[in-house]
Order: C-alpha cells, then structure tokens, then sequence
C-alpha cells in the first residue's frame, strides 16, 4: 500500500509528485526503489552515460504522469534505472528549465519524485561556463555551494509537509562527504560556486564582472532549484560542473550550445570514469 503524505492528497504539488512516484512504483515494482541508492540528473551533452547501465530499464519520462518532457537539443528524455559498478541507481537523461517556460515546481519534479521513492542521494550534473582564471575548458569541478540568481524558488507557495520545513537551513546543500567521494575519485577535479541564472542568453560581460564579484567560479542555467528541493527534503546532494567554455568577456570567440554540446562529448570518458567511481561507492 502506498502512503501519500499529509497535505498531498487535495491536489497541488504534492499530489502530482505522489502520483508519478505510485506510478513508478507499479512499473519496477517496490523491491527495486528499496535498492535504488543514488539518482542522477545528466546535464547538456551528458546524457550518454546512462548507455553504461546495466540491467537498464528505460523509462521515457512522457510515460511518467505529470513529468514534463525535456526539449533543449543535448538534453535526454528518460528515466533510466539500473547498475553502475554494482550501484543501483536511477538515471535522469535530462532536465526541463525555466528558461523553457516551465514553473520552479515543474522544473524540479522529477528529482522530487526520486526522493518521494526513498532515494538518499543525488548527483546534479550540469554544463557550465568558467569565470576564473584557474577554470579552462574541459575541467570538472565540485560545487562546494551556489548562488541562486533565478529570482525564483521550488518552495515558494504553500506549504507541502511531504516537502520539507518552511525554512530549510542550505549551510549545507552539497553534501561534504559527497564532495570528497568525488575528489577521491579524480586528482584533477576543480571546487569552486556555481551561479544560477535564469538564461536562455548568455552573460554580458557585465554580467560576469559582478558574477565574479560575488564570488562565483563558474554559472549555468539549471541545477539550483534541484539541489534547493533536494536538500529541504534531507536528500544528500552533490554537484558536478562540466566547465564546456569560458564565459563571455574571458572567451575570445562568442558563445554558443553546440560549444556546450562538443564539450560533453570531448569530456564524455572522464566523467564516465569519474562518476562510475562515485557510484562504486555509494
């Protein structure tokens, strides 16, 4: 039997999550979301390595209720639920955005619903763009915190008990000891803040001056409001940047997604290995 939450079953939110998550639940069946150890959200030119999966069942999120499909080019469609290096984990191939239309609370349902189903805990992958000196295109680098520039939140609105406090603490919201799981498994790895911000265009040179000022290392258009949901829902969560380009004002060409896409699968074997690594340990 399924237990939905309190303050889901009027409808709103909480209902649409407790609905995916009872129809996933029906599809694999209990047994598999109890050994289900970490999810996993690919990012823009990513989204291959769910083809590393084994004992892999593909969900296309369309088949999932009230899922909103992904619909920016490098961006997969599917939930993908099997082993990596003897890990159970379920696999988001990609991501809806704000920029798309979609609301804070479509944005991060899907991740929502993962940890509805008892997942503990997350890697958010995403593409970014580099904003200091130390960051080159290519590199891999473990968010340590983030600055949320969207203007906007997955926990505005009414309150869904099943979604965490009013007033989650974010000391916090990447996970110290996913952070070292990660570094653990790559010499290489950068750490640095990630910024947020609301896209679809590119930073101003303008832009990326006060980004910097703020203390950022690196900015992108997802990830933020997923490790916000997450966190208030006491999920352990990482991050993890694919740095596919320098920012505009440090490049000297402009910017453009098939960049973004060439990057990921320039870099599509170390994160392969990196992430497999950290799945190993989970």
């Amino acid at each position: 039997m399924t237990v939905i939450a309190a303050g889901t079953a009027s409808g709103g939110e909480g209902a649409r999550v407790a609905a995916a998550a009872l129809s996933l639940r029906q599809r694999l069946g209990e047994a598999v979301w109890k050994q289900v150890r970490l999810g996993l959200v690919l990012g823009s030119g990513l989204n291959n390595f769910a083809a590393q999966m084994a004992q892999a069942t593909t969900i296309p999120v369309a088949e999932v209720p009230h899922w909103p499909v992904p619909r920016v080019h490098g961006h997969g469609g599917a939930l993908v639920v099997g082993q990596v290096a003897g890990t159970t984990v379920a696999c988001l191939t990609g991501r809806v955005h704000l920029y798309e239309g979609w609301t804070p609370g479509e944005v991060v349902r899907a991740v929502r619903t993962l940890r509805h189903l008892g997942v503990p805990d997350f890697l958010l992958t995403n593409a970014a763009g580099g904003l200091v000196d130390h960051l080159s295109a290519g590199d891999l680098m473990v968010l340590t915190d983030h600055i949320n520039l969207t203007g906007c939140s997955p926990l505005v609105g009414a309150l869904e008990p099943s979604f965490g406090p009013r007033f989650p603490d974010q000391t916090r919201v990447y996970a110290p000891e996913l952070q070292q799981r990660l570094h653990a498994g790559s010499r290489g790895l950068q750490s640095g803040v990630y910024a947020g911000l609301l896209g679809p265009s590119y930073e101003t040179p303008a832009e990326v001056r006060m980004l910097q000022r703020l203390g950022a290392d690196a900015v992108g258009m997802s990830t933020v409001h997923e490790a916000i949901a997450l966190n208030a829902m006491g999920a352990r969560v990482a991050g993890l940047s694919l740095i596919s380009n320098l920012a505009t004002g440090i490049a000297d060409t402009p910017l453009s997604h098939d960049e973004v896409i060439a990057a990921g699968a320039q870099s599509e074997a170390a994160l392969t290995e990196l992430v497999t690594k950290f799945c190993a340990h989970s």
